[in-house]
């Protein structure tokens, strides 16, 4: 069984299920990493459930380990702990375990951090469109964090959708970065405005409906076209596939190392 490397030093609940967890490792170093890239968190399966959790799906051996991959969000600069947005699957398996974790509390951090989401085959001239649902978020908070420069040529925007306002994790430092700057635009989006406690005065339905009504090109005062921006989709596969279809009407190709698009893709779903 894995050690125990690494340890909690924050956890932030934006809403029930839904956390920060801030992991700094214990007697190691953080290798470098790329901002969209993931690394692996585990907990054996004796490890406490939350007491929200639904009962244990499957039966585990007394040395069986629990590991799964989960994007960073935490900058690429920030060396002293990875930071990751969580939602809670209460029938999951290792969710529920990280969820019944508090600061102080020992976890396993994988020390190989992978991935090909990253910014590295886009052209600094190019604008960038991040569109995310639920913890999808994720990989973009690194990105911005680490590239977002105030007031420089180069464009961002971030559209987020989720259920309810509380479920739109990070949303005040994003509506701060985007007071900050003339070159950041965020848009969040709820799907359910009839149960928010009080009214909510933003959007309302899908994220993908933002792209089409023009709200990027409103804000950034040109349109976004395969020539000067790169779209990226990380969330729902419904969500995916709805932007695919409306990008490839637009021209926008997907990107591989092969043959160079400039619609990025991260398809999990958490």
């Amino acid at each position: 069984m894995p050690d125990l490397n690494a340890i909690v030093t924050q956890r932030i609940d934006f809403a029930p299920g839904l956390m920060v967890l801030r992991v700094a490792p214990e007697g190691w170093e953080l290798p470098d990493f790329k901002p969209g890239q993931f690394a692996v968190l585990g907990l054996p399966a004796s490890a406490a459930r939350s007491s929200d959790s639904e009962p244990e799906p499957v039966e585990y051996k007394d040395d069986a380990f629990i590991r799964r991959a989960y994007s960073i969000a935490s900058a690429s600069h920030e060396k002293e702990y990875l930071e990751f947005y969580i939602v809670q699957v209460k029938s999951g398996q290792l969710t529920p375990r990280l969820f019944a974790l508090n600061v102080g509390d020992k976890v396993f951090l994988g020390p190989k951090i992978t991935g090909m989401f990253t910014l590295d085959e886009v052209a600094e001239d190019q604008n960038l469109v991040f569109i995310g649902t639920g913890t999808g978020l994720a990989p973009y908070m690194s990105m911005i964090r680490t590239h977002l420069e105030a007031n420089e040529p180069r464009k961002f925007a971030v559209l987020h959708g989720a259920r309810n306002s509380w479920d739109l994790g990070y949303r005040t430092e994003l509506f701060q970065m985007q007071r900050l700057t003339t070159n950041f635009a965020y848009f969040p989006v709820i799907t359910e405005p009839q149960a928010e406690h009080t009214a909510w005065k933003g959007h309302t339905g899908f994220v993908q409906q933002l792209w089409e009504d023009g709200t990027i090109e409103r804000a950034w005062g040109f349109k976004p076209t395969p020539e000067n921006t790169h779209v990226f989709l990380c969330g729902n596969p419904h969500m995916i596939d709805a932007m695919k279809e409306l990008l490839h009407a637009e021209g926008f190709k997907d990107h591989s190392r092969k043959e160079p698009g400039q619609i990025h893709l991260e398809e999990y779903w958490k």
